[in-house]
């Protein structure tokens, strides 16, 4: 893995953004770029702080921010620059007095995607906070136990597409025991771990009335639309625990590196194997688990399966995903993808790691291995889940080609810029 302070930077025009009255030209950033260390040429700002715990979000035509909010006091945050200095002096709460994590505008309506159902508000041009209450699209969605974070997003035939994460680790008969064996078949594969459509515009619909559009997933919080062909890929949380719960088998370093977490493709019909297999990075294919007779070694059933793109490192928890199209940053990054990495629990007593953004390449439709740290220093000096000062989760592109990233531990949104040589 490189820095992408080695990457071509290639000055580029600033364009001014897009932002409501009294806005002015791209605001000033932070003298130590609030903390993150980022490229040559780019620097950050805060746009809001300790506001909750906001996880995804998108900026609409005019810049304005919305903010999904995870937690009781959860909803969706709005967020709006009338000054032009990049800090969000109005903010707006709304909500259904219930946190959640996915949210998307399309057209004159904004989603938001609590644990268990979807709901939309009508926008009004101009206005930032909608006055008329919500209406529920999807309701009744599997949460509790496991994964319960829905992420949405459009898909190139225009339908709602939302991710049912998985509730177990692997599908065990018992959940994250040692050496407890697999459900085969595993029955949670009919409701959960998965890619559902829906009907964006009827109301009322429940899990039954859509239709599960890719399974084998076990959770998928980077749920993402590629723009241009509309395409819809996903970075996968692998499962966990190898060594905890099969130590005949892995060692404690292997466990912290595998399995991947998995770039895919989203296409009707995949299957990525969930719970029998997970792939590895290292040996570059699709491993059948432990719990359904696999060894480390033997790729069985899962030779069927469909492959991921690529694959990250074990653990590291991606959250966000974003393609970037803007043309702030340098060239070097038109059409590549950013992913937000959460950050790890369960690499010890390797050390920790993701609390992070990185860069992914793409050409000709696909990612190149050569993938680089972004953007570093969200978690400061101590990187674990109770002791990180920040964590990294959703990403949106600003009108003007900016890059906002959310952090659910200490509350901020970030704004990243593009400056040049000599800022």
């Amino acid at each position: 893995m490189r820095s992408l302070t080695g990457l071509t930077i290639v000055p580029l025009l600033l364009a001014l953004s897009v932002q409501p009255a009294g806005a002015q030209a791209r605001p000033a950033c932070s003298p130590d770029n609030a903390g993150l260390k980022l490229p040559a040429g780019f620097c950050a700002l805060i746009v809001a702080d300790k506001v909750g715990s906001p996880r995804h979000m998108v900026v609409a035509e005019n810049g304005d921010l919305y903010v999904g909010l995870s937690g009781r006091d959860g909803g969706v945050l709005a967020l709006r620059d009338t000054t032009g200095d990049g800090v969000a002096d109005v903010q707006e709460r709304l909500g259904p007095g219930q946190g959640g994590t996915g949210v998307a505008v399309r057209g004159e309506w904004l989603y938001f995607a609590t644990d268990n159902t979807v709901i939309r508000y009508r926008r009004a041009p101009g206005v930032l906070r909608p006055s008329t209450p919500p209406e529920t699209i999807v309701g009744g969605l599997p949460a509790r136990p496991g994964h319960s974070a829905k992420s949405i997003a459009f898909g190139p035939d225009g339908k709602l597409y939302v991710n049912v994460g998985s509730p177990s680790n692997s599908c065990q008969v018992s959940d994250r025991s040692k050496e407890s064996p697999g459900k085969d078949p595993c029955p949670e594969l009919e409701t959960r771990a998965g890619i559902w459509r829906f009907d964006p515009d009827k109301a009322g619909q429940a899990e039954p009335d859509g239709m599960r559009y890719a399974t084998g997933l076990r959770n998928v919080v980077a749920l993402v639309q590629r723009p241009g062909d509309g395409a819809l890929y996903g970075v996968v949380h692998g499962r966990d625990q190898l060594f905890d719960n099969w130590g005949k088998l892995f060692n404690q370093v292997q466990s912290a590196e595998l399995p991947a977490e998995i770039l895919v493709r989203l296409d009707e019909g995949d299957d990525y194997g969930w719970p029998y297999c997970y792939y590895d990075q290292q040996q570059g294919k699709n491993i059948l688990n432990p719990e359904y007779g696999g060894d480390g070694k033997t790729g069985g059933r899962c030779e069927q399966k469909k492959k991921p793109l690529m694959g990250f490192p074990g653990h590291w928890a991606p959250d966000g995903a974003l393609f970037y199209t803007g043309t702030q940053f340098p060239a070097t990054y038109r059409n590549g993808l950013f992913i937000a990495f959460h950050g790890s629990w369960n690499r010890a007593p390797e050390p920790q790691a993701g609390y992070k953004v990185v860069f992914v390449p793409f050409a000709a439709g696909q990612p190149s291995p050569n993938y680089a740290t972004f953007a570093d220093g969200f978690a400061g000096p101590n990187m674990s889940p109770s002791d990180a000062l920040h964590r990294p989760v959703g990403m949106a592109q600003g009108p003007d080609g900016s890059l906002y990233v959310t952090d659910d531990r200490g509350g901020r949104i970030y704004r990243i810029m593009f400056r040049g040589a000599g800022r």
